[in-house]
């Protein structure tokens, strides 16, 4: 069973800012750093650029949905922080799983 933590601290979100490798796609920006934890994070943001409060919990619900869907995938010991871009409300999480999959591939090589 994969177990998955959410980021929610402020600090974590900068370090991960700061010392996290990007990616970057037309529908979502992610930062990746690893962790010594064995289970990995993720932190969702979205900001006013997005939208209302609609859009922006749309947007934050589908990068859950998406990621969830590429979970058992996705190898452990890591902090993902997924930044949800304009264009994030207007996709399905099918489509977004996608690129998602793209960003994660490009950030953590799997051996």
């Amino acid at each position: 069973m994969l177990h998955t933590e959410i980021l929610k601290e402020n600090r974590d979100f900068r370090r991960m800012y700061r010392q996290g490798k990007s990616a970057v796609a037309p529908l979502v920006v992610v930062y990746a750093k690893r962790n010594r934890l064995g289970i990995n994070r993720i932190g969702i943001t979205s900001s006013k650029k997005i939208g209302n409060a609609v859009k922006r919990n749309r947007a934050r619900r589908v990068l859950r949905a998406a990621y969830r869907e590429l979970e058992p995938q996705v190898p452990t010991g890591w902090d993902f922080v997924f930044v949800a871009r304009t264009r994030t409300t207007l996709c399905r999480s099918t489509e977004l799983a996608v690129a998602l999959k793209k960003c994660l591939e490009t950030l953590v090589k799997t051996k």
